[in-house]
């Protein structure tokens, strides 16, 4: 009589393949913490921006260019750790999850695009390098990826720990490029963000990949209406939670918080920070 009556799972997809490969046991530095920004005026900056360009700008796209600059502004966050030695990156990179479908199962998955130094680009810029590099993806016309995928496919269940933890250690420790053998270079950047929002969650925390390396993690909630107190009376303030999983061998309270205060305002005051809106 088993202990757990149950029986294996036949078919899943690529992404929950490789997050098996990715924990042996608990044991990791996680904080978390979550910020409430009030989206009017992010908003009301999206659909000037749509009716001025006919393009469909997205929180995620303000979200990526204010944490590039956020990363620019605290570079001890823009970093990875080495032989337990903390290195700052020279590029502010940006990684953001793209929704898909796996072929092998038909279920749902998960893959992502880089964005390199945002601060620097615009958002037109960021919104084209993000349509056609998710187009790509979808459409498996990413080559390095999809030679990434085509590995991770037929490798063994029982070498998936110790095949992530080798190639993050020479990617990262060693340093050497893999693209050679399929792995992309720098594949994650220093921070993640996904939008849960747009899949219906309103709150989730994402756990920190070790394979990855990388020491922030943001999860996009959805934009709700909810009751504020605004100069004495309460109104009707269209909300978005942001839920921050980070590192706490690289970040501290005080850093993240004003890391935080960096976001909120870029996000609170659009065009004093992302610019005006022309044709």
């Amino acid at each position: 009589m088993p202990n757990v009556s149950g029986r294996p799972l036949k078919r899943f997809s690529l992404f929950r393949k490789i997050a098996i490969g990715s924990w042996t046991s608990v044991g990791d530095p996680s904080v978390y913490g979550s910020l409430e920004v009030d989206m009017e005026a992010a908003l009301a900056y999206l659909k000037a921006y749509r009716e001025a360009t006919g393009k469909r700008l997205t929180v995620t796209h303000l979200v990526a260019k204010a944490m590039g600059q956020v990363l620019y502004d605290h570079p001890d966050a823009n970093a990875l750790l080495r032989w337990n030695r903390i290195f700052l990156r020279d590029e502010v990179v940006v990684f953001m999850q793209v929704a898909m479908q796996d072929e092998a199962s038909g279920k749902a998955d998960l893959s992502g695009l880089t964005i390199r130094n945002p601060h620097q680009k615009s958002l037109g810029e960021i919104l084209e390098e993000v349509e056609d590099k998710a187009r790509r993806v979808r459409e498996r016309r990413d080559p390095s990826l999809e030679r990434t995928r085509g590995i991770f496919k037929y490798l063994p269940h029982m070498v998936l720990n110790d095949f992530l933890k080798l190639v993050a250690f020479l990617s990262y420790d060693l340093n050497l490029d893999l693209s050679w053998a399929g792995m992309p270079k720098d594949p994650f950047g220093a921070v993640m963000i996904t939008n849960i929002g747009s899949l219906g969650l309103d709150e989730a925390y994402v756990p920190l990949i070790p394979y990855s390396r990388v020491p922030l993690f943001l999860a996009l909630g959805a934009v709700r209406e909810v009751p504020k107190v605004r100069d004495g009376v309460i109104c009707a303030r269209r909300t978005m939670k942001i839920y921050a999983t980070f590192d706490h061998r690289f970040l501290d309270g005080v850093q993240a918080a004003a890391m935080s205060r960096t976001l909120r305002d870029w996000l609170e005051a659009p065009e004093v920070h992302f610019g005006a809106i022309s044709a």
